[in-house]
């Protein structure tokens, strides 16, 4: 994974107040923690930073930070929006080695196409978007891809289905559903509906045929 460089000034004002006047001047308020140094208040300007979270690997993009003169290996662990425009209005770095696993989402990519599902009008519901992994920060994936091409009615992909890359492990629990293709539920009732009827129909006929002749009169 290819890391990026950041550059950010610390020394910001906390408060509402301030964050928001920061804001408006084209910044985001930020905090740099982790591996047991002191956290730091920080603003970061908002075009390179929009820059840096744009490439293939989102918000696990390796970024080196630069904060005071000093550079420190990053990810984006936590970036809040706006609940209504979907601005970015705080986000913190945490700090990381390069030789210890952090635990982080990677995106679930679903791919091909579920042709026997299709032939039956079924219907592939992806059902997990997201798989938290343990890796090296080198190692961490940009996606994790899903083939359903071999996918039929009745199947799914689990997590414990899933093909990791070396050196990246999960601890989510292996029967967690992934991806899952079901019959849609009006064919389903349809069929269930035309084969009651069917039924009803051949148990009408059937007591037709084993019904006794009417007697004509004077039979006896």
């Amino acid at each position: 994974m290819a890391e990026i460089n950041l550059k950010v000034e610390s020394g910001r004002e906390l408060g509402t107040g301030p964050s928001k006047r920061i804001r408006a001047a084209g910044k985001i308020p930020g905090v740099v923690y982790g591996l047991n140094v002191d956290p730091i208040a920080v603003t970061v300007e908002w075009k390179p930073l929009r820059e840096a979270l744009t490439t293939e690997a989102g918000l696990n993009a390796l970024i080196n930070l630069e904060v005071d003169g000093q550079t420190a290996l990053t990810i984006v662990k936590e970036l809040q929006r706006h609940p209504i425009k979907g601005d970015v209005i705080h986000l913190d770095f945490l700090r990381v080695s390069a030789d210890e696993e952090i635990s982080v989402d990677v995106r679930i990519v679903v791919t091909g196409e579920a042709e026997k599902v299709e032939r039956q009008d079924g219907t592939v519901d992806h059902l997990m978007f997201s798989l938290a992994v343990n890796a090296k920060p080198a190692d961490i994936p940009n996606e994790i891809v899903v083939d359903i091409s071999n996918l039929d009615v009745g199947e799914s992909i689990r997590v414990g289905d899933l093909t990791l890359p070396v050196g990246v492990s999960t601890d989510v629990d292996p029967d967690e559903t992934v991806v899952n293709a079901t019959l849609n539920t009006h064919n389903a009732e349809a069929d269930a509906i035309a084969e009651a009827d069917a039924a009803a129909a051949a148990g009408q006929a059937s007591e037709s045929e084993g019904a006794a002749p009417a007697k004509e009169d004077g039979e006896g």
